[in-house]
């Protein structure tokens, strides 16, 4: 089993949902399953649920995890695991706080040594305490899938806390102890070799001697190089899908590094016989907004043209082959699409010294034969009106799609026709 962690107290952020992806690629490579464990030991966040709400938007990019483990129910284990380790003198009670009053981030080491007189006193008196492991008295050295061989010394391991003086675990405390409970196979997760250490550190002292693969993820940058932060909403899943970006272009800008540079657009199950954990390269990875407009685009255009059109609330194959020729001028997201395809079906401003004329031409255009060639129905309209050609055209277009820039106009003819006395149409 593979599994990854996630908030239930803040919007899915894409930091959160590359981990999901990879883990759940990597499952299926391997034949096994997933957990998602929800860490909800913040109590000051409780009534801001997401849990359902992030778990039906995993949906939407294929993570199904088959459980899903809340911290919450499952306490009273970090508990029994934290008093066996200080039974057996593998950890200690630190009573260190800091000038404000907080428990404080290190221990000075003087609690790693406290007699059975003074644990009573802070026990009896109610002492506020957190548990900690005792340091490691030589260095931990392990094989990262993605980092190679990597060695950690005990000064940087430290005196690290188990449960927090609420009782509550440490996320190192809680990953170990999951991943040893859960039959954890494989670890993937954001590189951070020290906690990495630390949990393969708990386990050994709790007698687990199955080794957990690990590999840590490069961090993920935004395009001018600077680590993305999970709590930046600009980056939510949920904004980038409102933007107009197919859950399948995300998927593939999020797993491109771990894909062969042949490949640059793919979907998930084509992911699943390339993607390689080895490629992904050590130093941060870009989340390239740029680069995932080209993505968008391009899976936009393998989409068949009919499931395209419905996207917009058509079902006809001819709005989808519209759809692409804004694509190919350029626009790049559903929102995008939107914009252009509403447009063309509102009714366009006909004012100024050339709205009478717009108007009789629009009038001409309702009564003209639906089934012509783009030449011949030109020719109608040439006819009809008496307007000279070079200045008949650039009134069709902005009639037609109320904008002076796009595609051809021939081509926006031959996937309209049917539509046309409600395209051309002036503002009451």
């Amino acid at each position: 089993m593979l599994r990854f962690v996630l908030s239930p107290f803040r919007e899915l952020h894409i930091v959160d949902l590359r981990i999901a992806l990879i883990n759940t690629l990597v499952a299926k490579q391997r034949g096994e399953g997933t957990i998602l464990h929800f860490n909800d030991m913040d109590k000051t966040h409780r009534h801001a649920y997401r849990d359902q709400e992030i778990r039906e938007l995993l949906k939407k990019f294929a993570v199904d995890p088959e459980r899903v483990l809340y911290r919450s129910e499952h306490l009273h284990r970090y508990q029994q695991l934290a008093v066996k380790l200080v039974e057996e003198r593998k950890a200690f009670l630190c009573t260190c706080r800091s000038e404000s009053g907080e428990e404080a981030p290190r221990c000075s080491g003087r609690c790693a040594s406290l007699s059975t007189e003074e644990i009573r006193r802070i026990q009896e008196e109610k002492l506020p305490y957190t548990i900690r492991i005792h340091k490691p008295t030589e260095a931990l050295t392990f094989s990262d899938r993605i980092r190679g061989q990597i060695r950690i010394e005990p000064s940087e391991v430290d005196h690290f806390v188990l449960l927090h003086s609420d009782a509550s675990p440490s996320d190192d405390f809680a990953c170990a102890c999951d991943d040893m409970l859960g039959n954890i196979s494989l670890v993937i997760q954001e590189d951070r070799p020290i906690h990495a250490a630390r949990q393969i550190y708990i386990r050994r002292a709790l007698g687990y001697d199955l080794e957990i693969e690990t590999a840590g993820l490069p961090p993920l940058l935004d395009s001018e190089g600077k680590k993305l932060s999970p709590t930046d909403e600009k980056s939510a899943v949920r904004t980038l899908l409102e933007e107009g970006f197919l859950p399948d272009a995300i998927i593939n800008e999020l797993l491109l590094p771990g894909m062969p540079d042949s490949q640059e657009i793919f979907t998930l199950p084509e992911a699943r016989n390339s993607f390689e954990l080895s490629h992904i390269p050590v130093e941060g990875v870009r989340f390239d907004l740029q680069r995932l407009r080209r993505i968008n685009r391009a899976h936009l255009l393998r989409m068949d043209d009919l499931a395209l059109s419905r996207i917009f609330r058509f079902a006809d194959a001819d709005i989808g082959r519209l759809a692409k020729l804004y694509l190919r001028d350029g626009a790049a997201t559903i929102t995008e699409l939107e914009a252009k395809i509403s447009a063309l079906f509102a009714p366009k401003k006909c004012e100024s010294e050339e709205a009478e004329t717009m108007h009789a031409l629009s009038t001409l255009i309702a009564e003209a034969p639906l089934d012509a060639r783009f030449d011949e129905w030109v020719k109608y309209l040439l006819r009809k009106s008496g307007i000279e050609e070079d200045r008949l055209l650039p009134l069709l277009r902005r009639l037609i799609t109320g904008s002076d820039e796009g595609p051809a106009l021939e081509e926006i003819y031959s996937t309209i026709k049917a539509y046309l006395p409600e395209v051309a149409r002036c503002q009451p």
